[in-house]
Order: structure tokens, then sequence, then C-alpha cells
């Protein structure tokens, strides 16, 4: 029997992943193991008949004890953002675990290009996909692109005004549902590949600002014009909404790396992973309506 271990399996990519462990791949639930800091958040798994442990990433002995006995682990990076220093660390923290456990292979979601990534946390990816490299356990790295999803933190609000105030100038982005980023992390821990691989998961297309408001303007059937600002003008905009300054560093960080083209590149890596090409983001989006409009 192969065990397969979820970290961060209460949060949105975690919860995904089990799914499709499950769904998809056809992982029986006794071999699948859901950790988490809180396992009460994990309930639900533990009555479809998976086992549930306690991960502490800040706790190097709760994960070396998770991670007993496990063949496969998938490292969801942390949500730690807001203190700088603390996601590398515990990343670190989670690579020397599975090593005293004794894990065979280590799959990890990281981020496209982290090594000229702009994007305020991208040190924190190419560090810990260094510690990995460095660790001696085969891996599959999983670079996830900026996911669709995030749109729906913004758009409501900007559809609301009618503008999307945006620093990416002329640069292209090509969006991923967290949904498909959890299809390939699944097909990844049921059947790894040979070796030691880096897969870049993106969308099939890339786009710029307009082309991606023109596809949420008709999702959500309401006009959506795009302002392009500066950095400058980003910071003070999203500062006066009253987000934190880590979030704000993160989204103008985003755009400038969009702008510079760093986040502008379409791979088949989804497709060879999965069988099935990427969802598109007009579907995406049409399936958030009320997301949207809400």
């Amino acid at each position: 029997m192969t065990k397969l271990l979820v970290t961060g399996a209460a949060g949105k990519l975690g919860r995904a992943v089990l799914h499709h462990l499950m769904e998809t791949s056809g992982v029986e639930p006794g071999d699948i193991v859901a950790a988490s800091r809180d396992t009460k958040k994990l309930a639900d798994w533990a009555a479809k008949g998976l086992e549930t442990r306690m991960a502490d990433f800040d706790d190097e002995a709760s994960l070396v004890k998770a991670f007993a006995d496990v063949d496969r682990v998938l490292i969801i990076s942390t949500d730690e953002l807001a203190t700088p220093g603390k996601r590398i660390a515990q990343h670190k923290v989670a690579v020397s675990a599975a090593v005293k456990a004794g894990v065979r292979h280590i799959v990890y979601t990281s981020m496209p290009n982290p090594d000229k990534s702009l994007v305020s946390f991208a040190p924190d990816h190419l560090g810990t996909e260094e510690a990995i490299k460095a660790s001696g356990v085969p891996y599959t790295i999983l670079r996830n692109s900026w996911y669709a999803d995030n749109y729906l933190m913004g758009m409501p609000h900007n559809l609301q005004v009618g503008t999307w105030y945006t620093a990416m100038d002329a640069g292209k982005v090509s969006n991923i549902t967290r949904d498909d980023c959890a299809r390939a992390a699944a097909a990844v821990l049921a059947n790894p590949p040979a070796g030691n691989r880096i897969f870049t998961l993106t969308g099939p297309e890339s786009l710029t600002a307009e082309e991606i408001a023109a596809h949420v303007a008709m999702a959500a059937g309401k006009p959506l014009e795009v302002a392009h600002v500066t950095d400058e003008q980003l910071t003070h905009g999203l500062t006066g909404a009253g987000l934190p300054g880590f979030a704000v560093q993160m989204l103008v960080s985003a755009d400038a790396n969009i702008r510079a083209g760093n986040f502008d590149l379409v791979t088949d890596d989804f497709e060879k992973l999965t069988g099935r090409k990427p969802q598109n983001l007009t579907a995406y989006l049409t399936t958030q309506k009320a997301a949207l409009t809400g």
C-alpha cells in the first residue's frame, strides 16, 4: 500500500486535491492522509474514510510524526505572508521533516520562474525549491500560474464602479484555475513521473488586461473599463481601500511581474499530467457569475 499525504488539507487547494485523489485519480480513501494544524476542520474527510493527522509547520516534531510511514507528501505552500521570512522557514522545516520521516517523494506547489519573478513571495518558493533539491528526496515541483480564482477578490468591486485599475500595462498573464492545479497535484501524487521533474501549470492562453476585462464583463453581464496606473498609484488605491501592507505589496508586485512578461507563458504541462485541457478563463468566469456580481 502506498500512503499519500496532503498538507494544508483544510484549505481550498488541499481540499480540492483530496477530492481529485478520490474522484479522478481513483485512490482509495484508506491510502490518503489529510493533514492540517487543526484536525477538527478535517472531520468530513475522516467521515469519508481518510486518515487525519495534525501537522504544524511551526513544529518540526509534529511534521515528522505526521509524515511517518508516508510514501509521498504534497507540501502546499503556507499562507504565512504577513511576517517576512516566516513562510520560507516553515517550508524548510517541512522539507527537513520529510527527510527525517523517510518520505520517498516530495511534491511541492511553487510558482513560475521564481528565480526572476518580481512577485513579493517569489523568494519563498525559490528557497523552498532549493531546499527540496538539496534534500536528496526525489521530487516533483508544480509551478502554479496566477490563479483565475484571484479575480474573485477584486473584480466584484471593480464591476460595481465599472473600472479596473491595474499596473499590468501591456503585459499578459496565463491564468489557471485552482481546481486544475489541484487535479494536476492529485495526478502527480497518485502516479509521480520518474526522476526529479519541474512542471509549469498554465491556462490555455495568455491575455492582456483588456482581454481579461472583456471576459469578466461578458460573464458578469456588466461593463468593465481598464484604467492603467503606475505602481505608486495602485499602491495608494489599495492602501486606501484598507488592504494590509503585505497584500498591497503582493498585488502590486504581481502586476509588475505581469508587466515584465514573467507570467506570459503557456505550456502543455497540465495536459501531460492529467490527459485533459485546462479550463479557459471564459469558462471559469461563467461559472462564477454569482461571485462576480454579488
